[in-house]
C-alpha cells in the first residue's frame, strides 16, 4: 500500500498517476490520499511503521516536518531540507528522499530535448519547487543559475544551492537565460497575472511553467506568441512520481500510462 499525505489533499493527482502505473504494470498495489493536518507529519511517519505502509508521498505542509521523524535521509533531501518520497525499509526503518529535481530534469529532456549541461537558467521563485529545480540543474551541469524572487533573503538562500554558479538577479535576467522556469503559483487557476513580463522573453528560449492547471497559463500563452518554446509542469509531476514508483517497487514506471491518466483526470475538472 502507498499513500500521499497533505493538507489539503483532495485535489492531488498522485492517486490517479500511481494507480495507473500499478495497473499498467500488474502490481498488486493501491495508492490513496490521506488528509493529515499541519504539524502531524511525524505521526504519519510513525503510522508507516505501525501499519506497514510501504510507501508515502509527502506534499505541503509536511515536506520539512517529516525529516525529523525518519531514519535515513538522502543527500538531496537533506540539502533541500524537504522530502516528498518516503520508503518503509526491510528492517522497519523509514527512508526519505526528494524526487522533484530529478523529475524536472527528466521532464526537460523529454519535453524540450535538452539537458541542463552547459545551459543557463533563470528560476523565478525561491520556494520548495524552485529550490529543487535549482539544486538539480546545478548538479546536472548548468552553466549559470539566476534566481529571481521578491525576497532577496530567500533568493540568496535558494541561489546558494547552486554553489558558485548561483546568483540573485533582477527580473530582467530572464532575457539572457536559455531556460526560464516559473516556480511560483502566479498564473494558477483563474489568476491572470504574470511571474515576469512576457516581453522579456524571446525566440530561442525555453520557458517551463511548473503550473499544470491550467495547462497553458496566460504567461505561457504570451510567451508562445513571442516564439518561445513553452512547457507546463505536468511532465515534472509525472516524472518525479516515476522516480518514486521505481524506488518503491523496483519496476520501471509506465510513464505513458501515468501521463495519460493525469491528462484525462485534468480534462474532467
Amino acid at each position: 500500500m502507498a499513500v500521499v499525505i497533505g493538507d489539503p489533499i483532495a485535489h492531488s493527482l498522485s492517486p490517479t498517476i500511481h494507480n495507473a502505473g500499478f495497473s499498467a504494470t500488474g502490481l498488486d498495489w493501491i495508492y490513496v490520499a490521506l488528509a493529515v493536518p499541519k504539524g502531524r507529519g511525524g505521526a504519519a511517519v510513525e503510522a508507516m511503521r505501525v501499519l506497514g505502509i510501504a510507501a508515502m508521498s509527502v506534499t505541503m505542509p509536511h515536506k520539512s516536518d517529516v525529516l525529523a521523524a525518519v531514519d535515513e535521509v538522502t543527500e538531496t533531501a537533506a540539502t533541500l531540507r524537504a522530502a516528498n518520497c518516503l520508503t518503509l525499509l526491510d528492517d522497519g526503518r523509514v527512508g526519505a528522499d526528494n524526487t522533484d529535481g530529478r523529475g524536472f530534469v527528466d521532464a526537460l529532456l523529454n519535453d524540450a530535448g535538452i539537458s541542463p549541461d552547459g545551459r543557463s537558467f533563470a528560476v523565478i521563485g525561491a520556494g520548495g519547487a524552485a529550490r529543487a529545480v535549482i539544486l538539480a540543474v546545478a548538479e546536472s551541469g548548468a552553466r549559470d543559475v539566476a534566481v529571481i524572487n521578491r525576497s532577496s533573503k530567500r533568493a540568496a538562500a535558494a541561489a546558494r544551492l547552486a554553489g558558485p554558479i548561483g546568483r540573485v538577479t533582477p527580473v530582467e535576467a530572464v532575457s539572457d537565460a536559455d531556460v526560464v522556469v516559473n516556480a511560483t503559483p502566479v498564473g494558477m487557476g483563474h489568476d491572470r497575472c504574470f511571474p515576469c513580463e512576457p516581453s522579456l522573453l524571446g525566440s530561442g528560449q525555453v520557458a517551463v511553467d511548473l503550473i499544470y492547471e491550467p495547462a497553458t497559463t496566460p504567461w505561457a500563452a504570451m510567451a508562445e506568441e513571442l516564439g518561445v518554446e513553452t512547457h507546463n509542469g505536468l511532465s515534472m509531476l509525472v516524472r518525479q512520481a516515476a522516480v518514486a514508483f521505481h524506488t518503491w517497487t523496483g519496476v520501471d514506471a509506465p510513464i505513458e500510462a501515468m501521463t495519460g491518466a493525469a491528462v484525462e483526470a485534468l480534462s474532467r475538472r
